[in-house]
């Protein structure tokens, strides 16, 4: 019976929701390409959510197989001209199409149909995102206050620097600070980096140096990360905590806002790996997305949804990585031919889908390691 509970919880409490947002963002990043594709006058045979065998599926009027596929972990659109769902051109079926038959083939399509069609699933995910961002902003407005100091905690990076309680945050490396999570934010990605800081003190302004100190802190779900952190403290007498309003147009420039500073934090903590400030291990995998849907789940819809725009940003980003197999390694072959005037040969880039395939799968794998790894410590 208790295996019974427990596969009923893990079905309904993290693979329910996992399926849920991955769902969501997959076919809005394969609609992008879809829709781009179809009005840049290209056959679209094949739409798949997952891959694997078909578990079920029906043909439109158009002849197009729409399928939910056995396996959850992405999906994919095969245009007429495609010999596998990578978009990998069939050079001999191509050769061997009627002209009007190759007007309508992917790889018969001008450059500049091709690359736009590439674009358009990452572009997809980014607009997502900001549409999800912006409906939440301007339906329940943002918890947001003011940057002073309450509290300097003793032997912190702050109180080496000289901050005092009752400082107000102006600008961190010349960035303008409006709110106490702007702070937050720049400080928790930069642990170890130094920092300037203008403060406002008795009306004046005072420079200081300090770097944030690397701490690791553990969320209300167990979940542990390192954070930069400099040791301020405010509290409602002193910060006015209160929900800010926006209108449309204000939300969707939060909307915009919140999308570019996960890009930013991405980018960040990629370059942070590379110059061996970061550890690769917070690299998650399908494992820790449906650990941290169920998490999400328990908060409610509206934090799901919000975890599926966090994701939707998180798969634009990789799927522009000038990776071959991948939507951005696609886009640097059709950068190379707007150069040399003619497409790579067919040995280079099936070489290169060959590197391109090998480099996904080692990320994969990399990313399940460190799943499986967090799961058992």
């Amino acid at each position: 019976m208790d295996i019974v509970s427990s596969a009923i919880g893990f079905l309904t409490g993290t693979l329910v929701p996992f399926l849920v947002v991955l769902t969501i963002v997959v076919f809005v990043h394969e609609m992008g390409h879809y829709l781009v594709g179809r009005w840049c006058g290209i056959r679209v045979l094949t739409f798949s959510v997952g891959f694997g065998p078909e578990l079920v599926g029906f043909n439109d009027s158009r002849g197009t197989r729409w399928k939910i596929s056995a396996i959850p972990l992405g999906g994919y659109v095969k245009f007429f001209g495609d010999e596998n769902a990578a978009s990998v051109p069939d050079n001999a079926e191509v050769a061997a199409m009627s002209e009007a038959d190759r007007a309508r083939s992917f790889p018969g399509a001008s450059l500049w149909r091709r690359a736009a069609t590439v674009a358009a699933g990452p572009i997809a995910n980014f607009i997502l995102a900001i549409a999800i961002f912006s409906v939440a902003f301007g339906v329940n407005g943002r918890m947001i206050a003011d940057p002073v100091v309450a509290e300097v905690r003793a032997e912190s990076a702050a109180a080496a620097a000289g901050v005092a309680p009752g400082d107000r945050f102006l600008a961190i490396d010349g960035h303008p600070v409006e709110t106490f999570d702007d702070v937050r934010r720049y400080v928790g990605v930069r642990p170890d980096v130094p920092i300037r800081v203008t403060m406002e003190r008795a009306g004046q302004p005072v420079e200081l140096s300090l770097t944030p100190v690397r701490t690791e802190i553990t969320d209300r779900f167990g979940n542990k990360m390192e954070v930069g952190q400099i040791g301020v403290v405010t509290n409602n007498e002193t910060a006015n905590f209160r929900v800010k309003t926006y209108g449309p147009v204000e939300a969707v420039g939060q909307g915009v806002q919140e999308s570019w500073f996960i890009v930013t934090r991405t980018f960040g903590y990629i370059g942070n790996i590379i110059t061996g400030r970061e550890k690769a291990d917070q690299l998650g995998g399908p494992i820790r997305v449906a650990q941290v849907s169920g998490q999400m789940a328990t908060l409610g819809v509206g934090a799901l949804i919000q975890l599926a725009a966090v994701l939707s940003v998180s798969i634009g980003l990789l799927n522009l990585m000038p990776v071959p197999m991948l939507d951005g390694g696609h886009l640097v072959f059709y950068a190379l031919e707007g150069i040399r005037g003619r497409p790579l040969g067919d040995t280079t880039q099936e070489w290169a889908f060959r590197l391109g395939l090998t480099a996904v799968l080692a990320l994969m794998l990399f990313a399940t390691w460190n799943d499986v790894s967090s799961l058992i410590g």
